[in-house]
């Protein structure tokens, strides 16, 4: 196959069945894919609906996990039934809006030293939304985004610009990341230690380290519906800081990593409203409070103990 489409359903059926609908429309017939859709442990409920409704299409399949993985996790249990040159990894609420495969195969073919690409997002309203973002390093934290862009343009390029040209950057969203599946294979894939969030900026450093090129394709666009399957709550702010500590101190070096915790544990001081993150901040082994801890294993037959 030219590339196989990952796509992970949680508890959000409705959005995963238009999404594959999306890729089948929207993909040219010169194009050899297979679609792999892992329900990450949703409801039963939930499953059956996915189930019941999933497309009749020689190329889609569907797979089960009988515990919720998390993005990377998830990812990599779909990788494993992949086989392709290329490996789209798509969030089940991001649509295709025109012949996305097609034209990121033929930028990864005429450029052999990218290792991931992704699409121009746009909002359920159809406006322009970042695609790509900075490192969160010492530099971001301090001097802010916009410092940064206005003073190393070149590093630093703006995120909230609507570009016409294919730009290298940082890191890209985690909605639509399409990658040569032998750079995928060479960094290892995602890190299934991270349950949630941050690991694009994580992935991308890897392959920065590994010689290979992080690019935005505006040419090829998607709508993202924005946190459809994770909603907002204090859990999941708590698993942002979890995993984004944990990026750092594996990928950035431990001073640092301490002068970051440091400097949040300041800035989160002043915000009583931001209180409940502290003991994330302070805590080395913060990981231990991870959402990835808390699975539970569900079977399909309820009955099933």
């Amino acid at each position: 196959m030219d590339v196989a489409v990952i796509v992970i359903n949680y508890n959000s059926s409705k959005y995963t069945l238009e999404c594959i609908n999306t890729v089948i429309e929207k993909t040219s017939e010169n194009i050899s894919y297979e679609m792999i859709v892992v329900d990450n442990n949703s409801t039963l409920s939930e499953y059956k609906i996915l189930k019941d409704n999933f497309p009749k299409h020689k190329h889609v399949s569907l797979h089960r996990s009988v515990i919720n993985t998390g993005f990377g996790g998830g990812n990599m249990y779909g990788a494993q039934f992949a086989n392709a040159d290329y490996l789209l990894f798509l969030n089940n609420d991001a649509m295709l809006l025109n012949n996305c495969l097609d034209i990121l195969l033929n930028f990864m073919k005429s450029h052999p030293k990218v290792g991931v690409c992704t699409a121009q997002n746009f909002d359920e309203n159809h406006k322009f939304v970042p695609s790509f973002d900075h490192n969160k390093g010492m530099r971001r934290l301090l001097l802010g985004r916009g410092f940064l862009e206005k003073n190393n343009p070149k590093l630093y390029p703006k995120r909230k610009f609507e570009y016409s040209q294919p730009l290298q950057v940082n890191w890209v969203n985690g909605a639509f990341l399409f990658f040569d599946s032998k750079a995928f294979a060479k960094v290892g894939g995602f890190d299934t230690n991270i349950f949630l969030y941050w690991e694009e900026m994580d992935i991308c450093h890897r392959l920065k380290q590994a010689g290979y090129e992080t690019w935005l394709v505006p040419q090829a666009q998607i709508l993202h519906h924005q946190g459809v399957s994770t909603g907002v709550s204090k859990a999941i702010a708590k698993e942002s800081y979890i995993s984004y500590l944990y990026v750092l101190r594996k990928n950035f070096g431990f001073a640092k990593y301490v002068f970051i915790r440091m400097y949040l544990a300041v800035v989160l001081s002043l915000k009583p409203k931001k209180w409940y993150l502290l003991p994330i901040i302070l805590k080395s082994n913060n990981q231990t409070q991870s959402l990835k801890l808390k699975q539970k294993i569900t079977f399909l037959d309820e009955n099933r103990n």
